[in-house]
C-alpha cells in the first residue's frame, strides 16, 4: 500500500472513531433522559402529596359529624320530615355537619346511645332516664314548652259502648274490654297509662285477652278506630294534631279521659361530645335548640312539627319521678 492510500485509511479510522463514540454518547444521553422524564414527572405529585399531608397535620381533617336519633313514636316518614329540616337547623347554628340517623324502635334508640352511636336523642320520659342511667355523664337539657305538663289520653271505640269519665277510677271500665298501648317502653303509650290504671285497681290482667303494643301513637289511634281493640292509650299531643290534621274519624272514636300532667319528651346529649367538641360545646347545642324562633319560617315549621311554641331549659332531676314508676312496674331495674 502507498503511503497516501495508508493517510487516507487512518483518516477513515479517525473519523469513524469520532462518529461511533458520537452515536453512543447520543445514546448515552438518550437513555439518560428517559430515565429522568419519570422521575421528574413524579415530583410535582410528590410535592402535593405533601401539601395535602400538611394540610391535614394544619387542622383540615374533616369534622366528625353529630349525630342525632329519636325514638319512633310517630310515622316514619314524618319523623323524617322533621329531623332532617332540624339537623339543617343545628349544623348551621353549631358549623359542624349534623346527620339524623332513624332507629327501628325505642330499645334500639337507647342502645345506640349507649354505645354512643348517637349523641343527641329525642327520647320520652321513660327512654331517657334508661339512656342516661346507662351513659355517665348524659345529660338532659331542653323539652318542649308542653313537656313540663304532658298528657296522656285514653281513646275508645265508639262501637264499644265506653263512655268517657272525669275520674281516674273510671278506668275500671276497662276491666274485661280489649285494650293496645304504644310501644312497650313509650312514656306516654304504656307507662303513665299503666300506672294511672294501677292508681284505679286496675292490672293488665284485667283486660280481655292479651294485651296490644301498637308501636306508635298513629297506629294506637287507627287500631282503636278500625275496632281491632276496644280501647287504647296515647301521647295527648299526637292525638290533638291528628285531629287538626283531619286524620281521625271523631265517629269512630273517642277521648275517654285525659291523664294529670307528667314530665315527658326531651333532649338528652351524650358526654363523649365534649371530647369531639370542646366543653363548651353542650351549651353551644342547648343554646341553639333553645334559639328556636317562631317568627322565622323555617324555624317555626320545624316548631310546628314538634307541636310546640318553643323549647326551654331542662335538668335530670324532673325525671325523678318517671324513674320511680319505671322501677315500680320493672321497666327499670
Amino acid at each position: 500500500m502507498s503511503e497516501m492510500s495508508n493517510a487516507s485509511h487512518f483518516k477513515y479510522l479517525f473519523i469513524s472513531s469520532i462518529y461511533f463514540s458520537g452515536v453512543m454518547k447520543y445514546r448515552l444521553i438518550a437513555a439518560l433522559v428517559a430515565i429522568a422524564l419519570p422521575l421528574v414527572a413524579c415530583a410535582p405529585a410528590a410535592e402535593n402529596s405533601s401539601d395535602s399531608s400538611q394540610a391535614t397535620d394544619n387542622g383540615d381533617a374533616e369534622v366528625q359529624p353529630l349525630v342525632t336519633g329519636a325514638i319512633p313514636d310517630q310515622d316514619p316518614e314524618k319523623l323524617q320530615r322533621l329531623y332532617v329540616k332540624l339537623a339543617d337547623y343545628l349544623e348551621a347554628e353549631l358549623d359542624v355537619p349534623v346527620e339524623y340517623q332513624p332507629v327501628t324502635d325505642y330499645t334500639a334508640a337507647v342502645t345506640a346511645f349507649k354505645v354512643g352511636d348517637l349523641d343527641l336523642v329525642w327520647f320520652g320520659g321513660l327512654t331517657g332516664v334508661q339512656a342516661r342511667l346507662q351513659v355517665d355523664g348524659a345529660k338532659a337539657i331542653a323539652q318542649r314548652d308542653i313537656d313540663a305538663e304532658f298528657q296522656s289520653v285514653f281513646i275508645a271505640n265508639t262501637d264499644s259502648g265506653i263512655e268517657s269519665f272525669e275520674d281516674v277510677s273510671g278506668l275500671e271500665a276497662l276491666r274485661d274490654r280489649t285494650v293496645t298501648f304504644g310501644s312497650e317502653s313509650s312514656t306516654s303509650g304504656r307507662l303513665m297509662p299503666q300506672y294511672f290504671l294501677q292508681q284505679a285497681g286496675v292490672t293488665l290482667d284485667d283486660f280481655k285477652g292479651e294485651v296490644g303494643f301498637s308501636g306508635a301513637h298513629d297506629a294506637t289511634i287507627e287500631l282503636v278506630e278500625a275496632g281491632t281493640y276496644e280501647a287504647g292509650a296515647l301521647n295527648g299531643q299526637v292525638w290533638e294534631d291528628r285531629v287538626a290534621e283531619g286524620e281521625v274519624d271523631l265517629d269512630r272514636v273517642q277521648v275517654i279521659w285525659r291523664t294529670p300532667p307528667y314530665y315527658d319528651y326531651h333532649w338528652v346529649l351524650h358526654p363523649q361530645i365534649a371530647e369531639r367538641y370542646g366543653e363548651d360545646f353542650a351549651d353551644q347545642v342547648q343554646t341553639a335548640l333553645l334559639s328556636l324562633d317562631p317568627s322565622v319560617p323555617e324555624e317555626q315549621e320545624i316548631l310546628d312539627l314538634f307541636g310546640a311554641n318553643g323549647f326551654i331549659s331542662t335538668e335530670n332531676e324532673n325525671y325523678a319521678q318517671i324513674e320511680e314508676i319505671g322501677r315500680a312496674i320493672g321497666k327499670i331495674q
